[in-house]
């Protein structure tokens, strides 16, 4: 059975979310584990907690995702940002084992005005030290980004390199973002552009590390750079796009996870029906 889901939301309790997904027809999901704009990380009452556990298993929802803090930056130049990324990483990492998540996706972060080799070579560094901090059953994913100024992570052969210079059973694999791919410079609107970061992924990461694809269509045209989600077979991927990539042979048995635009109840719903389309008729080459 293909793993389908969204981005659910906590509020009322974090249990709450799978309650959520579970009406929408998921089989995965995706949370926050607390506000994504904040340092701050309340306390989950214990009793969130067993029962989050609970409905996990209940609902047979799984891998369960966590993605990290909007503010974490493992490649920031200030030593305070560095110092606050840590302790909330591994806050993260520490509630997705109360959870029994699966994994955290964590965007490594920005250089910013810095050379982009500087900050992902500090990024690094701090994945090193993290993950000598303690071990956890969890496992982190990193994301690719969209190319914007600073980034450190936009292409396939980045997150390699991030990877196996940290070095450590810390880091699952990676998660892959269509809009970000597309962004960056995959022009996986075309199958010329899909067999190229297939084979990138194939020949740096392997497919068995690629363990979720956020799957989002991409508001922005090709190779603009800029991290703007669209519904699904609305944006410049495009329907026919997107449907070649959840029928590549290398991608069809990965979970995917949508976090396309909530402006309405209703935006869900009809963004896993269309994805749910996907899954049948032309486009499987």
């Amino acid at each position: 059975m293909r793993r389908l889901g969204v981005h659910t939301s906590i509020a009322g309790g974090i249990h709450l979310s799978l309650g959520r997904a579970e009406a929408l027809g998921c089989n995965t999901v995706q949370i926050f584990s607390h506000n994504p704009r904040s340092w701050f990380v309340p306390v989950i009452p214990e009793e969130a907690v067993s029962r989050f556990r609970e409905l996990k298993r209940r609902y047979d929802i799984a891998p369960v995702f966590i993605h990290t803090s909007y503010l974490i930056n493992l490649a920031s130049r200030s030593p305070e940002i560095i110092r606050k990324s840590v302790r909330l990483l591994i806050c993260e990492m520490d509630i997705a084992d109360s959870l029994d998540a699966d994994f955290v996706v964590l965007h490594t972060g920005s250089a910013s005005q810095d050379d982009e080799r500087a900050g992902r070579r500090r990024a690094i560094e701090v994945l090193r030290a993290v993950s000598q901090e303690k071990g956890w059953k969890s496992r982190l994913l990193l994301e690719n980004t969209a190319g914007e100024r600073g980034d450190v992570s936009s292409r396939i052969g980045n997150l390699a390199e991030m990877i196996g210079k940290t070095g450590s059973a810390l880091i699952g694999g990676i998660c892959l973002d269509t809009c970000h791919a597309f962004q960056a410079g995959y022009e996986i609107s075309k199958k010329e552009g899909l067999t190229a970061i297939a084979e990138e992924i194939r020949e740096h990461i392997g497919f068995d590390r690629t363990k979720l694809i956020h799957l989002n269509d991409s508001k922005k045209r090709f190779h603009s750079r800029v991290d703007r989600h669209e519904h699904i077979g609305k944006g410049s991927i495009g329907e026919a796009g997107l449907r070649r990539l959840v029928n590549h042979p290398s991608f069809r048995g990965i979970p995917l996870i949508l976090e396309t635009p909530k402006k309405s109840e209703d935006d869900d719903p009809r963004n896993l029906k269309a994805a749910r389309r996907l899954f049948t008729g032309p486009g499987r080459d």
